[in-house]
């Protein structure tokens, strides 16, 4: 017997249901994307391996599908590297390509080969999947999407307050109010490593800070004086681990944290600029929070760090996050080209839509109208009216088999179709249709142009 195929672990099969629901995400998005001014580019799913390797670390080299060359490719590798079997030396022999590992960097690749054709700043949002040899796990995939929107060539500060509002924007259009998005600059943190003394130890000392909400204080002042932070530098912390109140409150608390930090104070300046503002512009359903622990992204962050979290109540990692950067195209040759981007983390958007139950009944009504098959000339008769239907944008199909009617009932049913129409030889004789609705159970017959009508509605 055949062996049942399967797909790679970490890959997903999505069922028509599903296709229409991230379909609904996405085109929520998009539609936001577009709003506020931002362009849509596409770029290869894979890259050359030089675009790519070296720009997100050791452990970011280590999870990037690579791609073997075409024919003979171990003919280029020659006898005393192959025996040595140092798999690091030998991929770079016979992988001259791969699958990309985000959108960031290969938007990057994007500004600098077409800069001379670009008009900055330059607004893209880019929705595409990507690719990362991880160890699959709840939430977490080796192939998924991402759905990107950046702005460089360009210091100004409003660009965090639009970003905000899009936030904002896109999650009150899905319906999931009461998000947080959560706020915090990377001058702030270097400002508060400075104070205590731990400049060279920046990474260590955000890492364990971004645990508190997890460990405890006495746990993550334990695991700084682990990594080499002195006693008294943690001493100078004790109120950022009591940090509470609204953005003023915590604003306050810190400009005495960093009063003798010029990069920290730039950074508290930063911070109050994009607050007031929000502040003054208004959020629809979301709210904006001050969090010092927040440090994702401290590798090429160099201002504002976002993040955001699900309404409370649901349990679920962060469903979008994003920060300034003042030079990621340097690592291409295009020096001092700031921007600033935020992504949305579709697959965690659509469980906390499912669980809260958001997604609208529409979303998966891809029919509106099944035709009965009766036979060949009713068929015909069906055909020539589903023609009219399309044409004025209505998606309608013929069952497309004279099978008993009670199946193609059930078949309607199944598929959430909402309207059923009858022509049969009586109804053809008197030239009207048979329109069932199959929410509520009436049925009346009706011309044409009222079964349209009724319909539309």
């Amino acid at each position: 017997m055949a062996q049942k195929p399967s797909i790679p672990k970490g890959t997903r099969d999505f069922n028509p249901e599903e296709v229409s629901k991230r379909n609904y995400i996405f085109n929520t998005i998009r539609s936001q994307f577009e709003v506020f001014g931002f362009q849509p580019i596409e770029t290869p799913s894979f890259e050359n391996s030089s675009t790519l390797m070296g720009k997100y670390g050791e452990e970011g080299d280590r999870l990037i599908f690579k791609i073997l060359n075409s024919g003979d490719y171990l003919s280029k590798v020659d006898t005393e590297l192959y025996d040595s079997k140092d798999s690091i030396k030998i991929t770079s022999n016979i992988s001259e390509k791969a699958l990309r590992y985000d959108l960031t960097v290969p938007f990057a690749r994007y500004v600098v080969q077409h800069q001379n054709e670009i008009d900055f700043p330059f607004k893209r949002y880019q929705i595409q999947p990507v690719w990362r040899a991880d160890r699959p796990q709840k939430g977490r995939f080796r192939e998924f999407y991402q759905c990107d929107a950046d702005v460089v060539g360009s210091n100004s500060l409003w660009q965090e307050v639009e970003f905000v509002q899009l936030y904002d924007a896109v999650f009150s259009a899905l319906g999931l109010n009461g998000v947080t998005i959560k706020i915090n600059n990377r001058k702030i943190l270097s400002g508060i490593a400075e104070v205590i003394g731990a400049q060279d130890k920046l990474i260590d000392f955000t890492v364990a800070l971004d645990k508190l909400d997890k460990i405890g204080e006495e746990k993550v002042k334990a695991e700084m004086i682990q990594k080499g932070i002195p006693q008294s530098g943690i001493d100078k912390l004790q109120p950022l681990f009591s940090l509470t109140g609204d953005f003023g409150a915590q604003v306050s608390e810190l400009k005495s944290i960093l009063n003798t930090s010029e990069e920290g104070k730039k950074g508290i300046e930063e911070l109050e600029f994009i607050n007031q503002g929000i502040e003054s512009l208004g959020l629809k359903t979301a709210k904006l929070q001050l969090d010092v622990t927040l440090a994702r992204g401290l590798n090429y962050y160099t201002g504002a760090i976002f993040e955001v979290s699900a309404p409370e109540g649901v349990k679920m990692g962060s469903i979008g996050g994003g920060g300034r950067y003042d030079d990621l195209t340097g690592i291409f040759g295009l020096k001092d080209m700031s921007g600033v981007g935020i992504s949305f983390g579709l697959d965690r958007i659509a469980l906390v839509l499912e669980d809260l139950g958001l997604f609208p009944e529409t979303v998966t009504n891809t029919v509106n109208v099944l035709f009965i098959n009766f036979g060949d000339a009713e068929a015909l008769a069906s055909m020539k009216a589903i023609k009219k239907l399309r044409e004025h944008g209505i998606s309608t199909e013929l069952f497309p088999d004279n099978k008993k009617t009670i199946k193609q009932f059930n078949y309607a049913n199944k598929r959430n179709i909402p309207f059923v129409v009858l022509l049969g030889e009586s109804e053809i004789n008197s030239n009207t249709f048979t329109l069932k609705n199959m929410k509520t159970g009436d049925q009346e017959s009706l011309s044409f142009d009222d079964m349209l009508k009724a319909i539309q509605q």
